[in-house]
């Protein structure tokens, strides 16, 4: 310290730099950056305790400062699952699908695309509501089942795939009743035909028939009802609707 400072000059110098010095010791010392195999680790533990806050700590700490890690695809795809576990939906498929945007061909990414589909799928909703999210599961297991031939969710997929298509049919052959018990038969028959021509295959079609053939009756058109009452009762026969069209057909002689 300077011989010309004044003596108090000096007491307080000196105690400034004191303070400085404390004020150091004080700081906290800075965070370590993990390496990504123990963030992974730690995240794994969160998650399987169902601290999925947590766990989606550790993996964005590994996707932001280890982006080049053998485990930063997996770590993106867990911070999807810990939402989808969670039962954060939406989240969950923002995450799946900015997972297959970079990873498409990963050896996890027919997971990362079922996992996508049913986050859509564990949100539909009844008939009588709109049936957009049916549309969004239905569109991403068709994906995985096109781009993902082998993956061992492909029967799943299938499986899910004829769900939604039948929910989609009900949607219609509901919204053709609704027309037709409101004196619309046009609009019903147009919902009903879509049916027919759109979902082939899909258990509501016993009744679709049966209920196009009272539309034809409502509009004069015995002929084109007997002939559906018909098919119904051979190729449907051992069903209600196939057996309501034997009693109907009995009903017009």
């Amino acid at each position: 310290m300077p011989e010309y400072l004044p003596t108090r000059a000096r007491v307080l110098v000196t105690g400034l730099l004191l303070l400085a010095g404390g004020c150091a010791l004080l700081r906290p010392a800075p965070t370590p950056i993990l390496p990504p195999e123990e963030l992974y680790q730690l995240g794994e533990g969160e998650l399987n305790n169902k601290r999925y806050d947590e766990a989606r700590l550790h993996f964005r700490k590994i996707v932001e400062r280890h982006p080049n890690s053998s485990h930063a695809p997996r770590a993106r795809f867990l911070i999807g699952e810990a939402y989808y576990r969670e039962g954060e939906f939406d989240k969950a498929a923002r995450e799946f699908e900015a997972f297959l945007s970079f990873f498409p061909r990963h050896q996890i990414a027919d997971l990362a695309q079922f996992r996508l589909a049913m986050s859509y799928y564990d949100q539909l909703k009844p008939v009588e509501q709109d049936q957009g999210l049916t549309q969004k599961a239905l569109e991403q297991f068709r994906k995985l089942v096109k781009e993902y031939p082998q993956s061992r969710y492909f029967p799943d997929a299938l499986s899910k795939i004829d769900v939604c298509r039948g929910r989609l049919a009900q949607k219609e052959l509901w919204v053709a009743s609704y027309y037709f018990n409101q004196g619309n038969p046009s609009a019903a028959r147009q919902r009903l035909e879509l049916v027919l021509k759109d979902y082939p295959r899909t258990l509501v079609i016993p009744e679709t028939l049966f209920l196009l053939a009272e539309v034809n009756f409502y509009e004069g058109k015995k002929d084109e009802a007997v002939e559906l009452l018909r098919r119904l009762s051979v190729e449907y026969g051992f069903t209600e609707w196939g057996r309501r069209a034997v009693v109907r057909l009995r009903a017009q002689r």
